[in-house]
């Protein structure tokens, strides 16, 4: 009897490990879903992120509710997915990010906004590698032109390094976003892709096939 015990809780302690990481992949999962539901919301809205600027730019960074909080002294915190252009133009698979920023400032109260992020620079995401960096600076986040038509990104320029579109019940919200930081999410990326993969392979890629990822890019590729 004691040897069976013994036999039994390796098996059971590999049930568990397989429960708890199918649980941990079900958030991401779950990330990569509400990132796709902000991106069809923003093309359901009248002013839009123009075709031309995603046709052009070649990063994409998606937050959804992305916690923008203060009283006196204010913080942002979200989390989201980052990806970028391949050789083929087509887009890679998603990286998992972190947001976070504090500001000072006469502010008071809580809001959750979508945010969306557009690079110029595939660079400037794949080059984070492990680490983070801060949107300000020398690469400064302005907000979006907006519209549907060629017609509509014409007369712009589109030469700003990173453009910024938030929404908030419905509409576009103005939100400051230089000073936040952008980190990769480690555990995320282990949880989801295994625990040897790196955001530069992920970045590098577009080889998951599954559905939640799937339904991501061809939501993209329709904007």
């Amino acid at each position: 009897m004691k040897t069976l015990k013994f036999l039994k809780l390796p098996l059971l302690l590999s049930v568990f490990f397989i429960l708890t990481s199918a649980a941990d992949a079900g958030k991401e999962t779950e990330r990569i879903n509400k990132s796709t539901e902000v991106l069809t919301a923003f093309t359901k809205m009248k002013e839009s992120i123009p075709h031309e600027l995603l046709q052009e730019y070649q990063g994409l960074v998606v937050i959804p509710k992305l916690i923008n909080a203060g009283f006196g002294i204010g913080g942002k915190r979200g989390k989201g997915v980052a990806m970028v252009k391949l050789a083929d133009g087509s887009w890679s698979d998603p990286v998992f990010i972190t947001m976070t920023g504090g500001s000072i400032g006469f502010q008071i109260g809580v809001q959750s906004v979508d945010l969306v992020l557009v690079f110029k620079s595939k660079g400037v995401l794949t080059k984070v590698k492990n680490g983070d960096f801060t949107i300000g600076g020398d690469v400064s986040a302005t907000a979006g032109p907006v519209g549907r038509s060629s017609s509509a990104s014409t007369d712009h320029e589109l030469d700003a390094e990173i453009y910024s579109y938030s929404r908030s019940k419905g509409l576009f919200a103005g939100i400051s976003i230089n000073g936040s930081n952008l980190a990769i999410d480690k555990t995320s990326i282990a949880n989801f892709y295994g625990a040897n993969a790196t955001s530069q392979d992920i970045f590098a890629s577009s080889k998951n096939s599954t559905e939640a990822v799937k339904t991501l890019k061809a939501t993209l590729a329709k904007m």
